[in-house]
């Protein structure tokens, strides 16, 4: 069942990958592999676990049995493999046990986190658009050359993503697309280079992605050092990609048409007072982040909660036809949730991989074979274009403990600041980049623009990939000098 897990899981990303020939949404497949993955878990559960191939049951198992190492668990599952009858019986009902109310509800924790903070998020950005909030923002926006507008959205969103997160940000710029390019297949690109944009802001801000968050608040890296020493790679990111964009993007983009004619459900100040419960409702998530260092999700909902209740003061008193529009309780119909759906099923089946030790034997191998940290972090990058990043960050982390700075500064590689633990961050941030299911911006971009996996592949990761070694590169450069 270990290999089964790891082809369904290919099964069900090949289907997402051709959602348009098959005309089957990709949420369809998300969910299937994300409850499949866990069935094929459960049935070949005992084989899985007794052949020590889950380093977090081998944790487990340690601790309950008061046992010194972890080769000291994995022989004791060795001799458990080789029971039978009752013991064999009660064995197995200790791993169910362990499995439901261990992993499954502890990653039901850690993905409703992301789902509920999406889901606030995507209801907030779709409040500030019904009332015609960005419209402050577009009608300042005059140019409508392509690669003009495509320069300026592109570091608009590079640093917002900083300030805020990569996964916001996409959903705030992709509101901006919608009131500025008509042309469906225009804005699919645009939309695409706002997720590399996005997770290029967030690879060198602390707070700009999960992974980020995760290797600051563990200490492999510290606010001042990932700032100054990862702009300059993830800048790179981006503009690698601009400038060649330059050369062949040609022509006018296509605004919707007005709508200036139509009946004004809000006033220009509503308009800029919910632009501005917004936008600053979303700034608040990081700061309420760091002052109650609870999960960001209840940020967002606590959010939410003042932007609907300022929504419910102000239309009180209008007619029925402005409440039926302008009304979060209306408001939330029009949210994609698809998009959640299609989280839910890939974080599922991610988690399941993670939980069963299909990830750590992934880690083990780069591990083996490549020796250069540089190699390691490389190829970390271009696995989590099609792995999520956070497991694969998460077993690096696990297999990597923070070493003492002695005298080698932080020149060494697995020191606090070190250069495996920098180089990680950037890598896992932005190589995401290369296809669009591969980071949290990505999957949001690809559910709410239903941008197509191929059309991506073709017109976008190339770019993409084109960025991630030009800043791969540039941080090498840089380490030469600072050494």
């Amino acid at each position: 069942m270990f290999i089964v897990m790891i082809v369904l899981f290919v099964l069900g990303y090949l289907a997402i990958a051709l959602e348009h020939p098959l005309k089957i949404d990709k949420a369809v497949s998300a969910l299937a592999i994300g409850t499949l993955c866990w069935v094929a878990y459960a049935f070949g559960l005992f084989d899985i676990l007794t052949n020590g191939f889950s380093p977090e049951f081998n944790e487990f198992v340690k601790h309950k049995e008061g046992l010194g190492d972890m080769s000291s668990a994995k022989s004791f599952l060795e001799n458990i493999r080789n029971l039978s009858g009752e013991e064999k019986s009660e064995w197995i009902i200790i791993m169910r046990e362990w499995l439901v109310d261990n992993q499954i509800l502890r990653h039901l924790g850690e993905i409703s986190e992301i789902l509920f903070f999406l889901l606030g998020a995507m209801t907030i950005v779709e409040v500030v658009d019904q009332h015609e909030g960005f419209k402050v923002i577009t009608d300042s926006i005059k140019t409508t050359r392509k690669i003009k507008l495509l320069w300026i959205l592109s570091f608009l969103t590079f640093f917002l993503s900083a300030v805020l997160d990569n996964l916001t940000t996409t959903i705030v710029m992709i509101a901006l697309l919608r009131k500025l390019i008509n042309d469906k297949q225009t804005r699919w690109f645009f939309a695409s280079m706002v997720v590399l944009a996005a997770n290029a802001g967030g690879a060198w801000s602390p707070i700009g992605d999960v992974t980020t968050i995760m290797l600051w608040i563990g200490g492999q890296v510290t606010s001042t050092a990932i700032i100054t020493r990862v702009f300059l790679p993830s800048l790179a990111t981006l503009i690698v990609p601009l400038t060649i964009i330059s050369f062949t993007m040609k022509g006018e983009v296509e605004k919707p048409k007005s709508t200036e004619s139509e009946k004004q459900f809000t006033s220009p100040a509503e308009r800029k007072l919910l632009l501005f419960l917004g936008v600053g409702g979303l700034l608040f998530v990081p700061v309420f982040k760091t002052i109650t260092h609870l999960p960001p999700y209840m940020g967002m909902l606590l959010s939410l909660s003042i932007l609907w209740l300022v929504t419910e003061i102000i239309h009180r008193n209008k007619d029925h036809e402005s409440k039926s529009r302008l009304k979060i309780i209306y408001i939330l119909k029009q949210v994609e949730l698809s998009t959640i759906f299609f989280f839910l099923g890939i974080l599922s089946a991610v988690a399941a991989l993670q939980s069963a030790g299909q990830l750590f034997k992934l880690s083990e191998f780069l591990n083996d074979n490549l020796a250069n940290v540089y190699l390691i972090d490389l190829a970390i990058g271009v696995l989590s274009a099609i792995v999520d990043n956070v497991p694969l960050v998460a077993g690096a982390m696990g297999m990597y403990p923070i070493e003492a700075a002695g005298a080698v500064g932080f020149a060494g590689n697995f020191v606090q600041d070190g250069i495996f633990w920098e180089f990680l961050a950037y890598t896992a941030g932005t190589g995401g980049s290369i296809l669009i299911i591969g980071s949290a911006a990505g999957v949001a971009a690809m559910g709410l623009e239903k941008i197509d996996f191929i059309w991506y592949l073709k017109k976008i990761s190339l770019l993409a990939f084109s960025g991630y070694i030009a800043g791969a590169i540039v941080y090498y450069l840089q380490i030469q000098v600072l050494m």
